[in-house]
């Protein structure tokens, strides 16, 4: 299992297409992945559990993933919320 804490930087937050990003990156692994923010808890791999998140720029998040590719899944999640969910701003 690994856990990370990580800071929401793209403007306009973890808004549907970025939570689409998410999805689709998480979707690509095997692994369980689980994120948090503040009360709230979300499967890594749903939209809709996602996006009621309402991760808004610079939300702290928790990112929690679990499973045979845990390691690879939790590189490719760090990069696209470094690369801002492949957002030009």
């Amino acid at each position: 299992m690994i856990i990370r804490n990580l800071q929401i930087q793209n403007k306009l937050g973890l808004h549907a297409r970025a939570a689409s990003v998410f999805v689709k990156t998480a979707g690509a692994f095997a692994s369980q992945i689980t994120v948090r923010s503040s009360q709230k808890e979300a499967n890594g791999k749903s939209i809709m559990s996602m996006m009621m998140l309402e991760a808004a720029l610079g939300a702290r998040i928790q990112i929690t993933v679990e499973g045979d590719d845990e390691t690879q899944a939790m590189e490719a999640i760090e990069q696209l919320i470094a690369d801002k969910f492949g957002e030009n701003e």
